[in-house]
Order: structure tokens, then C-alpha cells, then sequence
């Protein structure tokens, strides 16, 4: 049960690192009109989705250390 957690809060980690990503614009699309609403959506957004992406990163990054920790600890 220790490492679905632990699984779980790598997924969370991958998701505010996507979010990151699409925050700041590195991912492209390849149908233009998904890609148009995503430049629109990342104008009106971006900074407090940039703000949310760094915030749960660094907070899992925190909760993975913690758990690898705790995990090897006994």
C-alpha cells in the first residue's frame, strides 16, 4: 500500500510538470484549432497556472522525498 501512494505522487509530480509545461508553452499541438483555444486559454491563465504547476511540484517533490524516506527507514 506504502508504493501506491508512493505511485500516486508520482503521477501528481508528472501532472505539475505537464502543467508547467503547457503553462509556459512548451507543448504544440498539431490541430490548429485546439492550439489557437490553448494560446488563448494560456493568456488569460498563464500566470496563476504557472504559479499552481511550480506550487504542486514542489509540494510532491517534498512528499517524495518524505515518503523515500520514510520507506527506507524501516
Amino acid at each position: 500500500m506504502e508504493y501506491l501512494g508512493l505511485f500516486v505522487e508520482l503521477l501528481l509530480l508528472l501532472a505539475g510538470v505537464y502543467l508547467y509545461l503547457f503553462a509556459i508553452g512548451r507543448l504544440k499541438f498539431k490541430d490548429e484549432a485546439t492550439r489557437q483555444k490553448a494560446e488563448q486559454f494560456r493568456a488569460q491563465n498563464g500566470t496563476w497556472l504557472r504559479l499552481a504547476a511550480l506550487a504542486l511540484t514542489a509540494i510532491m517533490v517534498i512528499n517524495i522525498f518524505i515518503h523515500i524516506s520514510q520507506l527506507t527507514a524501516g
